[in-house]
């Protein structure tokens, strides 16, 4: 069974940090393309930051770069997207999906920023 679980998700206020998690299982985690993408209320599903199965290949949104980090742990089963220097217009629902064999999505997890 495949799963995707997100976390880190949270309250935090302008200029503040937080660094999401998803852990994955029930496929070859090494193979995929990882993704996050965000939906605020409202508005439709954007993808945020991508990692290539290996690591070595990264892509943001350009209203997150300098600011976003994605990273993965393929020993962990993991992907990370380490959120920095964060503003009110961040704050959405951050989903994880995966792309092997098959294209999978996480439950998401909540982000507010707002003081």
């Amino acid at each position: 069974q495949v799963q995707l679980v997100e976390s880190g998700g949270g309250l935090v206020q302008p200029g503040g940090s937080l660094r999401l998690s998803c852990v994955a299982s029930g496929f070859i985690f090494s193979s995929a393309v990882l993704r996050w993408y965000r939906q605020a209320p409202g508005k439709e599903r954007e993808l945020v930051a991508s990692i290539s199965s290996a690591g070595g290949v990264t892509n943001y949104a350009d209203s997150v770069k300098g600011r976003f980090t994605v990273s993965r742990d393929n020993a962990k089963n993991t992907v990370y997207l380490q959120m920095n220097s964060l503003k009110p217009e961040d704050t959405a629902v951050y989903y994880c999906r995966a792309h092997g064999l098959g294209v999978y999505w996480g439950q998401g997890t909540q982000v507010t920023v707002s003081s």
